[in-house]
């Protein structure tokens, strides 16, 4: 139980803190709710009795059309107050909806790249999405089991009072039946729980699947290689295998849910047969037993609807907790504080190994390579090398397995993360166009104040004459998803604005990490010899398999089976024999003779 009160209480205060800070009068609604709801059942109570005391003893006309005309009235007033501000916290609910989704997507930017690839963070993301959707009901369904507990409580004070004085046995045995169901309905609600926790495994893959087989980026390839049929079966397979754990769940259920019901029948059969006791012995008049029914029914509902918010509230905040543990997430990497100083840098690895969390190949092993301020480096080799990871590291996406990464001889740990990644201006082989306008795309950022500098890039990279043909210019947008005069930009235009995007950023180091690879050779070329005009003065790194950009650099580092074979000019290693690099560049030359 400490357990439970510790979820519900570190879950409550974060979604009331979060949700008092987005809407305060979101909560003054509720409370109006709350206060019609509590006093809602007097209506009963007390005119009910009324009414059937003046036909049985005055019989006055007046009165009786008084009583029951004032019971019509505050029904009609409640229900409409009711429905009104039920319909105001809905609207809440949207807007608290986008709110948490919001905060949970800029949680997932602000994590640790390498967080991608854990398969923990992967499940915690998936509960926190679920338990804030499908079961916790997001804000308004955390609230609601929390404000009905609450008008439940107001409500039991009023109909305790009554019945402590008329018939104390109705106290004894409502508490009884209620306590006995919650003891059931608490099974209930663990069986449930437990379900959840084995089914968000099958939720990641069922969405994934689902979402692929209608995401138009597929489209070609589902087409062309005709797996149409291997996406259907495995989405079968999976909605089986969610369909049989729900049906699990639904099995075990049923016994405890039959014997909850049956509980509520004894215990209706047992309060009318002492109350019609007491009024047929004469001990109660007719008005005061159905005054006492009533009572009865009210207290047994509102206490037994306690105990059922008080574990909707458990079980709510079990869910809703995954996604306050995945905002509370521990960071993958240790951060420093030591500022980064303006102007160019020298960058060392030593003694460099790296593993991807949860494999225990290295994929760079013992590297050791330096990096001079200025200097223009290219990193060479076949796939799987080891290249891009290298990039990686550097960029600090990931911290090394062994050994370390220096920054001006100080470890790049010691350092501001924000201030580090500022250093880098990297563009990527699987590098990002989003569907915003291409000034937005440059900048990554909304502002005016950078306007002529977008220009400036686009015409250094000769793209300003072909954006200025679009009617909106730089605030063109890129793609269809959003806006139907978008424009779908070829291939190579892409490049040259992700080019463009490292070039704006003025980081001292830019980094090409093959984001030419589709292009053919002598394409490449051209980019490279034209981007290498751009840099001048900044340190630049340059990712291939292919020798495009190795003539236009100061050194050039060979890597084979995760680490540095070969290290110096084009001169050197084209003239090493039986060497690495030269054979690659035999094979690729007649591509770059002129």
């Amino acid at each position: 139980m400490k357990k439970h009160e510790n979820v519900i209480g570190r879950v409550y205060a974060y979604f009331l803190k979060e949700g008092w800070n987005r809407h305060k009068l979101y909560f003054v609604v509720r409370a109006g709710k709350m206060i019609i709801q509590s006093a809602t059942p007097f209506l009963t109570i007390y005119f009910i009795p009324a009414i059937i005391g003046e036909l049985m003893g005055n019989k006055n006309p007046n009165r009786l059309i008084g009583l029951a005309a004032s019971l019509v009235l505050l029904e009609f007033v409640f229900a409409i107050l009711n429905g009104t501000l039920g319909n105001v916290i809905e609207r809440y609910g949207q807007s608290f909806e986008n709110h948490f989704k919001m905060i949970l997507s800029k949680r997932i930017m602000e994590l640790d790249f390498q967080m991608i690839e854990d398969k923990k963070a992967l499940d915690q993301l998936e509960l926190a999405r679920n338990g804030m959707s499908w079961y916790s009901g997001g804000m308004n369904g955390l609230m609601e089991p929390f404000f009905s507990f609450l008008s439940g409580l107001i409500t039991l004070l009023g109909v305790v009072a009554l019945l402590t004085v008329n018939a104390p046995v109705v106290l004894l045995i409502a508490s009884v039946v209620v306590i006995a169901s919650t003891v059931v309905n608490g099974k209930i609600n663990q069986i449930e729980q437990e379900g959840y926790r084995k089914l968000s495994k099958i939720n990641r893959i069922f969405g994934y699947l689902g979402w692929n087989l209608v995401d138009f980026r597929y489209g070609k390839d589902i087409r062309l290689y005709d797996s149409k049929d291997m996406m259907v079966k495995k989405w079968g397979s999976f909605t089986e295998d969610w369909n049989k754990e729900n049906m699990e769940i639904a099995d075990r259920q049923l016994p405890l849910q039959l014997l909850r019901d049956g509980m509520q029948v004894i215990h209706d059969i047992a309060i009318y047969f002492y109350l019609g006791a007491l009024a047929i012995l004469g001990k109660m008049t007719v008005a005061t037993c159905i005054q006492m029914v009533n009572a009865a029914g009210t207290f047994t509902g509102s206490l037994r609807g306690m105990v059922f918010c008080y574990q909707e509230m458990m079980k709510k905040a079990s869910y809703a907790n995954e996604f306050v543990s995945f905002m509370d997430y521990p960071p993958a990497m240790p951060k420093g504080n030591m500022p980064v100083k303006k102007g160019k840098h020298i960058f060392e690895f030593r003694n460099l190994s790296f593993s991807y969390p949860g494999s225990d190949v290295n994929v760079l092993q013992n590297v050791n390579l330096t990096i001079q301020e200025g200097e223009h480096l290219s990193v060479v080799g076949l796939n799987g090398a080891g290249k891009t990871t290298l990039v990686k590291l550097l960029c600090r996406l990931y911290d090394p397995t062994e050994g370390e990464i220096l920054m001006d001889g100080v470890n790049i740990k010691e350092y501001d993360y924000q201030e580090y990644m500022q250093v880098f201006a990297p563009v990527f082989q699987d590098f990002k166009l989003f569907a915003f306008s291409i000034k937005e795309n440059l900048l990554l950022k909304e502002t005016v104040a950078e306007e002529e500098a977008v220009r400036d890039t686009l015409e250094k990279i000769g793209m300003l004459q072909r954006v200025e043909f679009f009617k909106d210019g730089i605030d063109t947008v890129l793609f269809k998803q959003f806006d139907e005069t978008g424009i779908e930009p070829s291939g190579g235009e892409q490049q040259k604005l992700a080019i463009a995007r490292a070039l704006i950023k003025d980081a001292p180091v830019v980094i090409l990490d093959e984001p030419t690879a589709a292009l053919d050779p002598i394409a490449e070329y051209e980019i490279y010899k034209h981007f290498e005009d751009l840099v001048k003065g900044k340190t630049a790194i340059y990712i291939s398999h292919r020798l495009s950009s190795c003539q236009f650099c100061d050194k050039i580092a060979v890597f084979s089976e995760g680490c540095v074979k070969e290290y110096g000019t084009h001169r050197e290693l084209v003239n090493l024999e039986n060497g690495i690099y030269a054979e690659m560049f035999a094979a690729q030359a007649q591509y770059y003779v002129s």
